[in-house]
């Protein structure tokens, strides 16, 4: 997935001569914090709330002096770099730009949590394990081995680290339940399995809060 096809079509960007009040606006209409400035096909920079409530609304944005740069993706980034960009601006939304800079339209945040929900198994039913080891005996292929001698496939995996300590941890979606074998054959590798979750454990905090809820209300 590359970022010209989660390109929003109902967003619509704002003009130099679009007042702060029409602006803030928009983008409650369009449940965002953010909005792209543009003039014709040319990306002049992306507008927040915090900008518009420093000026007076009534002024045009023109007159504004915008806190961002002008963040924008290359429409042939990959989605991962969109996310980056995204998160590295701390956005709302993220304008898109073809290879001649022209403006093509804009990402949203929301449209981009949706396609991560969809498309890296997170709506699927299994369960999930965190594990917590040193940078320097990190194996994808060792981990997907211990996983499948249980008959058991992995959904998905994401990587983060903390480099103070040169720990990384993996957290894994499986597509199991039950995950008391795998946990055991991690341990047997001397794998920390820092935690683990299943849809049972949600189905029953959930439980949990209703019955404190309804124990609250007939008090």
């Amino acid at each position: 997935m590359i970022a010209r096809e989660l390109i929003s079509t109902t967003i619509l960007p704002l003009k130099t001569s679009t007042t702060g009040l029409d602006a803030l606006e928009s983008m409650h209409d369009y449940s965002v914090r953010h909005l792209p400035i543009v003039n014709n096909t040319q990306l002049l920079g992306v507008i927040s709330e915090d900008d518009i409530l420093d000026y007076d609304e009534a002024d045009p944005l023109g007159s504004y002096q915008l806190s961002l740069t002008k963040p924008y993706a290359k429409e042939n980034d990959h989605i991962f770099e969109v996310l980056h960009l995204m998160s590295n601006f701390n956005l709302t939304i993220i304008p898109v730009v073809d290879n001649a800079n022209d403006y093509l339209g804009c990402i949203a945040q929301e449209d981009l949590i949706m396609y991560f929900a969809k498309s890296f198994s997170f709506s699927e039913p299994g369960s999930i394990i965190v594990l917590e080891m040193n940078e320097r005996d990190y194996s994808l292929s060792e981990i997907a081995r211990i996983v499948e001698s249980e008959n058991t496939r992995v959904l998905s995996t994401f990587v983060t680290s903390d480099p103070e300590i040169g720990k990384i941890y993996i957290t894994i979606k499986l597509n199991r339940q039950d995950v008391r074998a795998i946990i055991a054959t991690f341990d047997r590798y001397e794998y920390v399995v820092l935690a683990t979750y299943t849809e049972k454990d949600f189905e029953d905090s959930l439980k949990e809060r209703y019955d404190l809820l309804m124990a609250y209300l007939n008090i």
